[in-house]
Protein backbone atom coordinates (compact mmCIF):
# COMPACT_ATOMS: atom_id res chain seq x y z
CA UNK A 1 0.00 0.00 0.00
CA UNK A 2 1.33 3.35 -1.14
CA UNK A 3 2.13 4.93 3.01
CA UNK A 4 5.40 6.72 2.65
CA UNK A 5 7.62 3.46 3.38
CA UNK A 6 7.82 2.58 -0.22
CA UNK A 7 9.07 6.13 -0.90
CA UNK A 8 11.68 5.58 1.56
CA UNK A 9 12.81 1.96 -0.10
CA UNK A 10 12.25 3.70 -3.53
CA UNK A 11 14.08 6.95 -2.73
CA UNK A 12 17.25 4.90 -1.26
CA UNK A 13 17.56 2.60 -4.81
CA UNK A 14 17.42 5.30 -6.81
CA UNK A 15 19.64 7.66 -4.94
CA UNK A 16 22.00 4.57 -5.14
CA UNK A 17 21.79 4.07 -8.83
CA UNK A 18 21.93 7.78 -9.40
CA UNK A 19 24.90 7.85 -7.56
CA UNK A 20 26.53 4.78 -9.54
CA UNK A 21 25.24 7.19 -12.94
CA UNK A 22 27.24 9.96 -11.18
CA UNK A 23 30.42 7.78 -10.84
CA UNK A 24 29.81 6.63 -14.47
CA UNK A 25 29.76 10.12 -15.88
CA UNK A 26 33.15 11.34 -13.69
CA UNK A 27 34.72 8.26 -14.98
CA UNK A 28 33.78 9.21 -18.77
CA UNK A 29 34.74 13.02 -18.21
CA UNK A 30 38.23 11.80 -16.37
CA UNK A 31 39.75 8.60 -17.16
CA UNK A 32 37.85 7.11 -19.97
CA UNK A 33 39.45 7.46 -23.69
CA UNK A 34 38.21 10.17 -26.14
CA UNK A 35 37.74 12.37 -22.91
CA UNK A 36 38.92 15.49 -24.26
CA UNK A 37 36.07 15.38 -26.46
CA UNK A 38 33.64 14.92 -23.91
CA UNK A 39 34.94 17.85 -21.93
CA UNK A 40 34.49 19.87 -24.75
CA UNK A 41 31.07 18.85 -25.40
CA UNK A 42 30.56 19.13 -21.37
CA UNK A 43 27.92 21.91 -21.67
CA UNK A 44 25.81 20.94 -24.44
CA UNK A 45 23.71 18.16 -25.70
CA UNK A 46 23.26 14.71 -24.29
CA UNK A 47 26.08 15.44 -22.00
CA UNK A 48 24.11 18.18 -20.59
CA UNK A 49 20.98 15.98 -20.47
CA UNK A 50 23.07 13.48 -18.83
CA UNK A 51 24.02 15.61 -15.94
CA UNK A 52 20.40 17.02 -15.77
CA UNK A 53 18.89 12.75 -15.20
CA UNK A 54 21.86 12.97 -12.36
CA UNK A 55 20.99 15.68 -10.39
CA UNK A 56 17.35 15.16 -10.75
CA UNK A 57 17.41 11.31 -9.98
CA UNK A 58 19.48 11.81 -6.70
CA UNK A 59 17.23 15.16 -5.89
CA UNK A 60 13.94 13.28 -6.75
CA UNK A 61 15.06 10.28 -4.44
CA UNK A 62 16.07 12.66 -1.28
CA UNK A 63 12.43 14.23 -1.87
CA UNK A 64 10.85 10.87 -1.75
CA UNK A 65 12.85 10.18 1.30
CA UNK A 66 11.92 13.03 2.92
CA UNK A 67 8.18 12.60 1.84
CA UNK A 68 8.17 9.21 3.11
CA UNK A 69 8.95 9.93 6.66
CA UNK A 70 6.49 12.61 6.96
CA UNK A 71 4.11 10.15 5.83
CA UNK A 72 4.74 7.96 8.50
CA UNK A 73 4.84 10.45 10.91
CA UNK A 74 2.42 12.45 10.63
CA UNK A 75 -1.60 10.96 11.14
CA UNK A 76 -2.62 12.53 7.38
CA UNK A 77 -5.68 11.70 6.23
CA UNK A 78 -5.52 8.21 3.94
CA UNK A 79 -6.19 10.16 0.83
CA UNK A 80 -3.76 12.70 1.16
CA UNK A 81 -1.08 9.68 2.19
CA UNK A 82 -2.39 7.48 -0.57
CA UNK A 83 -1.90 10.29 -3.00
CA UNK A 84 0.82 11.96 -2.36
CA UNK A 85 2.99 8.94 -2.10
CA UNK A 86 2.04 7.79 -5.23
CA UNK A 87 2.57 11.03 -7.36
CA UNK A 88 6.30 11.31 -5.34
CA UNK A 89 6.68 7.92 -6.87
CA UNK A 90 5.83 8.95 -10.23
CA UNK A 91 7.94 12.24 -10.19
CA UNK A 92 10.78 9.73 -10.83
CA UNK A 93 10.00 9.37 -14.35
CA UNK A 94 11.31 12.61 -14.56
CA UNK A 95 15.27 11.51 -14.34
CA UNK A 96 14.34 8.48 -15.83
CA UNK A 97 12.68 10.13 -19.16
CA UNK A 98 15.53 12.19 -19.42
CA UNK A 99 17.91 9.24 -19.64
CA UNK A 100 15.56 7.61 -22.26
CA UNK A 101 15.82 11.04 -24.16
CA UNK A 102 19.40 10.63 -24.55
CA UNK A 103 19.67 6.84 -24.44
CA UNK A 104 16.92 5.79 -26.86
CA UNK A 105 16.03 9.16 -28.09
CA UNK A 106 12.41 8.99 -26.71
CA UNK A 107 10.03 11.94 -27.01
CA UNK A 108 9.85 13.55 -23.38
CA UNK A 109 6.42 12.40 -22.20
CA UNK A 110 8.01 10.95 -19.03
CA UNK A 111 9.70 14.12 -18.21
CA UNK A 112 6.70 16.04 -18.29
CA UNK A 113 4.56 13.47 -16.89
CA UNK A 114 7.17 12.59 -13.68
CA UNK A 115 7.79 16.66 -13.20
CA UNK A 116 4.28 17.33 -12.93
CA UNK A 117 3.32 14.68 -10.77
CA UNK A 118 6.36 15.53 -8.37
CA UNK A 119 5.00 19.34 -8.59
CA UNK A 120 1.02 17.77 -7.47
CA UNK A 121 3.08 15.69 -4.79
CA UNK A 122 4.72 18.62 -3.04
CA UNK A 123 1.43 20.63 -3.54
CA UNK A 124 -0.80 17.63 -2.01
CA UNK A 125 1.43 17.18 0.70
CA UNK A 126 1.76 20.87 1.47
CA UNK A 127 -1.90 20.89 2.26
CA UNK A 128 -2.27 18.16 3.77
CA UNK A 129 0.87 19.21 6.34
CA UNK A 130 -1.24 22.16 6.77
CA UNK A 131 -4.39 21.36 7.78
CA UNK A 132 -3.12 18.72 9.99
CA UNK A 133 -3.81 19.39 13.71
CA UNK A 134 -1.48 17.86 16.16
CA UNK A 135 -3.63 16.60 19.05
CA UNK A 136 -1.33 16.52 22.59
Amino acid sequence: MLTGKGNIAAGFLFLTLFMLYGFALIYLRDFAPGKEQWIADYGVGTHFESRLAHVHGNLFALINIAVGLVLLHLPLPRTATRWTAGLALAGMLMPLGILAEVVLGVPPLFVILGGVSMVFSMGWLTFAVWRYKEVR
